[in-house]
Parts: structure tokens; C-alpha cells; sequence
């Protein structure tokens, strides 16, 4: 059974920058590809970023609204994804979410294309 663990969400001020990680454990991460997604208040969750399995640039894909702030990247030897978030704004308040696609090379933007989720961190962003 696979988990997922996120990790540093906080508060940052408008133009700031935050770095969130996710360690993934019980299957051979390699296998999977991961994403992140995000949801705010009142909002349906929504795609922010996914990585297949290699890693590579050319295995990355963003959302309009993170592409050139947002980079995602995955170390296959921690078996951890990251989410480096640069220029960050109010609208980038959500609870950040981790997931995990069977499908390795896949890169959905679609939540339901991913089998496994971690619980969420906050990411909270003063204007």
C-alpha cells in the first residue's frame, strides 16, 4: 500500500517563496508518476503539477497558472517529490495535496487518474 507524506507548507508573505516535499513509501516509486494538486476554500481540488517517473524536464508538465513560478521535481533515490514555489500570491492559498499515478508515465492533470493521496499541507500566502 502506498503512502504519502507532505511537508513544508506554512506562512508566507506575497512575493515569497516556499519549498513542499512529499516522501512516498510501500511500492517502487519509479513506478509512479506524482503530482500535486491544491484546493481552496470553497474551490474543487485542482491540478498544480505532475513529473513522471525519470524526472526529467521533459517529463514535467504545470498548470497555467504555476507555469514559470512553480517547479516540480523528484529524487528516485529518496523517494521524494518536491514542489519549489517561487513568486507566490494570495491566490496560492490551498491546502496542498500529493498524489500518486500507477500509470509512470502518464503526467495526468486529473484527479481521479491518481490512486493514492497524502493527507494535505497548508500553504497560506499574506497579501
Amino acid at each position: 500500500q502506498v503512502q504519502l507524506a507532505e511537508s513544508g507548507g506554512g506562512l508566507v508573505q506575497a512575493g515569497g517563496s516556499l519549498r513542499l516535499s512529499c516522501v512516498f513509501s510501500g511500492q517502487i516509486f519509479t513506478s509512479y508518476t506524482m503530482g500535486w494538486f491544491r484546493q481552496a476554500p470553497g474551490k474543487e481540488r485542482e491540478f498544480v503539477a505532475a513529473i513522471s517517473w525519470g524526472g526529467t524536464v521533459g517529463g514535467r508538465s504545470y498548470s497555467d497558472s504555476v507555469k514559470g513560478r512553480f517547479t516540480i521535481s523528484r529524487d528516485n533515490n529518496k523517494n521524494t517529490v518536491n514542489l519549489q514555489m517561487n513568486s507566490l500570491g494570495p491566490e496560492d492559498t490551498a491546502i496542498y495535496y500529493c498524489a500518486a499515478d500507477q500509470t509512470y508515465y502518464r503526467r495526468s492533470s486529473h484527479a481521479a487518474e491518481y490512486e493514492y493521496w497524502g493527507p494535505g499541507t497548508q500553504v497560506t500566502v499574506a497579501a
